[in-house]
């Protein structure tokens, strides 16, 4: 493979160190990440030509771009490559992963395909890792990189960044979890990238709320107060109120649940988690009123006003009885029917028509996507044309699939239309050099997404930066949280290059267990994600997905597990799926249930203690189930490997898959029946009773089949497909939906 543009000399400083030992790569926005990994790929093709590549990015988009820039700047036939995201079916993937040499994914799948065993590791000679500061806590990046880092035999490791994060925890942590030794830092004052770096100014625009918009606030405010100085005269506030925000109003909420698990109930108590929760409405009301508009404002206290009307919630039925809330509900809505809006309409337009008269392409940033709707509607009634950019998730009708933004992206380009109105999804990547102005309706209080935001501009020529502030709101407090993070950040970052320089990481690997590569665990595919399931796969086990009727791993003929995390066991208390669960469970000799978390098993739902402690004596007496408590999903990945160990190895044989052991004959017709496709327990009865025997099922016709209650055309067709079908030796395992 051979590269067919000229590096810079950054670049190529940055590949000299990357080529020799893993490294996160941090480099201002627009300064060529891509290009740094298509040399540190031809490298290691030269040094392995045998051997793949795979670039992973968090985006559909990404994804495609990166295919783009290697078919440009690069000889590799186009048939060598390839694209992995959800659109690409799993068995496709296995083949496409055989034949291609360079691999472009997105991590969620590809995390699929190596817990399915579709794809290994061990022959990829390089490993990327784009917006690397994603790499923290359960992202898939954090599995796969171990999952690279104990298959590789010929390990290399690259992250890229604009903004790893803004404090040392947080990219301690992703230097940890991409097994990085080097860090490459610049930043736009270096020597070496500064000719580069394309001027970008920044005017930060600020604004008078209102009159209108200032009785809502103050009506918001005192409603916001009052609640508190409530909860303080109850004893559970202290200081000034004014310096609690939603951070810690949460951390004092969490604390107020604590003390009712434990098994206080005085009314004080009661009534103070009932106002805190009040209180934190009324924060994000305010929060709308001051810096997004009356629209926003508006939908959102109606919204709470039909909660109250079928909630038993007391929280939003004494919210919204409250005379200041009211009082803010009745103005806001004045505000509509006058047609008055947040000031940052009128001068985001203004800003818009200027600009377009310099013939150049604009970015707009929203926090919330009906902000963005608003914008649109405003700049259509001043004729400028227009479009929404957000991600997937549907909210009153606003979102886009994967193929509608590449669509939306395309037709920016073209030229179709020159501003774009975008959410967070826009924040990461997107390669639009014809951009010269971004403007932010409102300041973020996140350094790592002020900076990816700003990126977005100056790439190629000097950009623009407005920000738009509301005065003596949050506006302002966001700015310079952003700010003061972001220099704490470059900071971090400096210290961190000198702790590489002098002394390279030592990675912190745990005991492995003990003869786990002899294991063979049965899980329910719905389990397929979990961080159980890689943990077992890190260890070794063998894993076998599969559709199970009981429970969710299977380690013995006789020992099924049930998995429950602590909030799902409660609430499954609540809709009664537990005593169901708990009859089927006894199919096996030896059932077990794991309840993982750390959570407060009390404090969950709203549930009386006395019910949980009822169902966990109902299933260790009457049902005589043993508890295991695991606090994470490695805990549970041991305990699991542990019992298993135990079970095999006493066998002395081969562990093979069994479903439930039925314990009477006519539990055995039922369950039989019950396996066939679209029947389970609910159908198998009625069949038994119309046919009054298994034989007589099997033989049926499809007629005789859809002639019981239920049974449609398509199930019919499908069992007669299973009994009539001629059997061929290969393991059948559940397909990815």
């Amino acid at each position: 493979m051979r590269i067919n543009f000229e590096p810079r000399l950054y670049q190529e400083t940055i590949f000299a160190s990357a080529s020799q030992t893993n490294s996160l790569v941090v480099l201002p926005t627009g300064l060529g990440k891509t290009n740094i990994f298509l040399m540190l790929a031809a490298h290691r093709l030269k040094l392995y030509p045998e051997s793949k590549i795979l670039l992973l990015g968090p985006t559909r988009p990404l994804i495609d771009q990166y295919k783009d820039v290697f078919e440009k700047c690069s000889d590799i036939p186009p048939e060598k490559m390839a694209i992995f995201t959800g659109h690409v079916k799993p068995e496709k993937r296995a083949e496409l992963w055989k034949t291609s040499q360079l691999i472009f994914s997105t991590p969620q799948g590809l995390e699929n395909d190596i817990i399915t065993k579709r794809v290994t590791l061990d022959k990829v000679s390089l490993l990327g890792f784009d917006e690397a500061h994603r790499a923290v806590k359960e992202y898939s990046y954090v599995w796969i990189a171990k999952q690279y880092h104990k298959q590789a035999s010929c390990e290399r490791i690259v992250g890229m960044t604009a903004s790893p994060g803004s404090d040392l925890e947080t990219i301690e942590n992703v230097c940890k979890n991409l097994y990085v030794e080097n860090l490459e830092v610049r930043t736009d004052s270096d020597p070496d990238v500064k000719e580069y770096i394309q001027d970008t100014n920044i005017e930060w625009i600020k604004l008078d709320l209102p009159e209108p918009f200032l009785k809502i606030k103050k009506f918001l405010e005192d409603c916001y107060f009052s609640k508190l100085e409530q909860v303080k005269r109850f004893g559970y506030m202290y200081g000034e109120l004014s310096t609690y925000n939603k951070s810690t109003l949460l951390a004092l909420q969490g604390g107020l649940h604590g003390k009712i698990s434990q098994g206080e109930h005085d009314f004080n108590l009661l009534k103070s988690v009932s106002l805190v929760a009040e209180a934190l409405k009324v924060s994000h009301a305010l929060e709308l009123v001051e810096t997004q508009g009356a629209m926003a404002l508006n939908h959102y206290l109606d919204k709470l006003q039909q909660e109250a009307l079928s909630s038993k919630v007391k929280a939003i039925q004494n919210l919204v009885r409250d005379l200041n809330f009211r009082s803010a509900t009745i103005l806001t809505q004045s505000l509509i029917k006058k047609g008055i809006e947040h000031p940052k309409l009128p001068k985001i337009a203004e800003l818009i028509e200027e600009e377009l008269q310099k013939n150049i392409k604009i970015l707009v940033f929203s926090q919330y996507r009906d902000t963005g709707e608003q914008i649109k509607e405003f700049l259509h009634k001043k004729n400028i044309n227009s479009e929404v950019f957000v991600g997937q998730m549907k909210k009153r009708g606003s979102g886009l699939s994967q193929k509608e933004q590449k669509k939306v992206l395309d037709r920016f380009k073209a030229g179709e239309f020159s501003v774009l109105i975008a959410t967070s999804v826009a924040e990461e990547g997107l390669d639009i050099p014809e951009v010269d102005a971004v403007l932010f309706y409102e300041p973020i209080p996140s350094a790592i997404r002020t900076v990816q935001r700003r990126g977005r501009t100056g790439r190629h020529r000097e950009g623009k930066v407005y920000v738009l502030m509301a005065k003596a709101t949050r506006d302002e407090a966001y700015r310079w949280s952003a700010h003061y993070k972001e220099k704490r950040m470059n900071n971090i970052l400096k210290e961190l290059k000198k702790k590489f320089l002098s002394k390279q990481p030592v990675q912190q690997t745990l005991e492995p267990f003990t003869g786990a590569e002899a294991l063979s665990i049965v899980a329910d595919y719905r389990e397929k994600a979990s961080g159980t399931i890689k943990e077992l796969i890190q260890m070794g086990a063998n894993i076998d997905l599969k559709q199970l009727a009981v429970g969710d791993f299977l380690l013995s003929k006789d020992v099924v597990v049930e998995l429950k995390r602590i909030p799902d066991f409660v609430d499954s208390i609540i809709d009664k799926r537990l005593l169901n669960q708990l009859k089927s469970l006894t199919s096996y000799t030896k059932p077990v249930i794991i309840l993982e978390g750390t959570e407060d098993i009390y404090a969950q739902r709203k549930i009386h203690p006395n019910a949980i402690r009822g169902m966990l004596a109902t299933i260790a007496v009457s049902y005589k189930i043993p508890i295991i408590y695991s606090q994470s999903p490695r805990d549970t990945a041991y305990l699991l490997a542990s019992i298993a160990k135990r079970e095999q190895t006493d066998e002395k044989k081969e562990f093979t898959f069994h479903t439930t052991k039925p314990l009477s004959l006519k539990e055995q017709q039922e369950f039989l029946i019950s396996a066939l496709p679209g029947i389970g327990a609910t159908l198998s009865k009625p069949l038994l009773q119309q046919f009054n025997s298994v034989k007589n099922i099997i033989t049926a016709t499809e007629e005789d089949l859809k002639k019981v209650e239920l049974i449609g055309e398509l199930k019919a067709k499908r069992i007669k497909e299973v009994v009539d079908t001629q059997y061929k030796d290969e393991p059948i395992i559940r397909k990815e939906e």
